[in-house]
């Protein structure tokens, strides 16, 4: 299935989705305490569907309404759980292989085509030397592991996806003596485990932090029962803020930015660097763009999720970008530094593709292009922006949006993009 994409401006106001990062977190966490639990302005999306659908194999007894779930047991670890697909999601696979190694029987976890490409040796290595009985094919999907893992030292490497880290903060209050985490060379990513800290702290456990982003203690504790909200997802509202610099007139993107870390609100900063102008309180943003942008060396080590809508800005930048320290976005759903530099050149960006990022600069030879998204949701919604922007485009994978974004083609349109599948 594709899309065509014409010329288009938007203009209006249009309401951020809630974060599908800490909505992984609050259900697997709501699922894991005694008690009630109630997480409101939660996404409901085909990963954090995934998420739940886990936690109920688990054995947890979980309640949807339209923007809120309701959790009213916890996982039993005595249930027997022979297999679990996590489909396309990441995160539940990681932060499911975790829990599975609380269960005594084997558990096997997989998901679909794309997710058995990503890596998992990592984490399994690090379950193994506390115990539990790991197997994989090439360390990816799908895997086998049989606990139970009771706790101790463990050591992980921190280049590869601090969701390997969350799954083991995450378990650790549950094993009999605790988990002593060290993290080993570089961590990526740092802002997301941030996250997972916060909100395990909002579920009443304590993580002991010895050096940031490299040693940690969680003694044995007990998840309680809690009332979450959800805040608005700060990776999508980088697209939301791109469309608006590259198509928008008057925009007004509303949300609770609440007061959770989220990494990628350091996007404000990249797009006033950029010289946008932006206008921002607690439950709205406003911004005022320019006819040309300037150029610039960003980092995006900690905020691997901004390449795409940070690179489809070049179509308007007087001076290059260039991103930097993001090799891990190749561990994405797919490998979005190769496939950003295959798309863009089509529509006439000149790009020179590093190892570990992308150099991007606009031309006068703008053109629309078929530009293919590999079924990866921010690709698809980027080159969306980018194609609204060029003109006399087809994109790609349309239904790759239900994992983080479900409306995103009705909600541009409704402000005025021309997006027709």
């Amino acid at each position: 299935m594709k899309c065509k994409v014409e010329k288009s401006k938007i203009s209006g106001q249009i309401t951020c989705p809630p974060n599908k990062s800490y909505s992984h977190r609050a259900i697997f966490l709501a699922s894991m305490s005694e008690g009630n639990s109630i997480i409101n302005n939660v996404l409901l999306s085909e990963d954090t569907k995934a998420t739940i659908e886990t936690c109920k194999r688990f054995g947890a007894i979980i309640e949807s309404t339209e923007s809120s779930i309701i959790i009213k047991n916890p996982i039993d670890l005595g249930t027997k759980v022979p297999q679990i697909n996590t489909e396309n999601s990441g995160t539940t696979i990681r932060i499911a292989s975790g829990i599975a190694s609380l269960y005594s029987d084997e558990i096997t976890l997989t998901g679909d085509a794309s997710l058995q490409k990503r890596p998992m040796q990592p984490l399994l290595d690090a379950l193994t030397s506390m115990g539990a009985q790991c197997s994989s094919e090439n360390g990816k999907p799908p895997i086998k592991i049989k606990g139970k893992i009771t706790g101790g030292e463990v050591t992980i490497p921190g280049n590869f996806s601090s969701q390997f880290i969350s799954a083991l903060l995450i378990c650790a209050p549950l094993t009999k003596n605790g988990i002593q985490l060290n993290i080993e060379g570089n961590l990526v990513s740092k802002p997301y485990l941030d996250a997972t800290i916060a909100t395990m702290r909002k579920f009443g456990v304590t993580v002991q932090t010895l050096i940031p982003y490299k040693k940690y203690n969680i003694t044995p504790q007990i998840y309680n029962n809690t009332s979450f909200t959800v805040p608005i997802d700060f990776s999508s509202l980088a697209l939301l803020l791109s469309a608006a610099v590259l198509n928008g007139e008057d925009v007004v993107i509303k949300g609770n930015l609440g007061d959770l870390p989220q990494g990628d609100e350091v996007f404000i900063d990249i797009l006033e660097q950029l010289g946008v102008g932006i206008d921002i309180d607690d439950e709205q943003i406003k911004i005022k763009s320019v006819e040309k942008l300037s150029g610039g060396k960003f980092d995006l080590s900690n905020s691997p999720d901004l390449l795409p809508p940070l690179a489809i800005l070049a179509l308007k930048t007087s001076e290059s970008i260039e991103i930097i320290n993001v090799e891990h976005a190749r561990l994405k759903e797919t490998d979005r530094i190769a496939i950003i530099s295959r798309e863009l050149v089509k529509i006439g960006i000149k790009v020179e593709e590093k190892e570990d990022g992308l150099i991007l600069k606009s031309s006068e030879n703008l053109k629309g292009a078929e530009l293919i998204s590999e079924n990866d949701h921010r690709l698809f919604m980027a080159f969306c922006i980018a194609g609204m922007f060029v003109g006399d485009c087809t994109v790609t994978d349309p239904d790759s949006v239900n994992v983080s974004y479900p409306n995103f083609i009705d909600e541009m349109s409704r402000m005025g993009a021309k997006i027709q599948i």
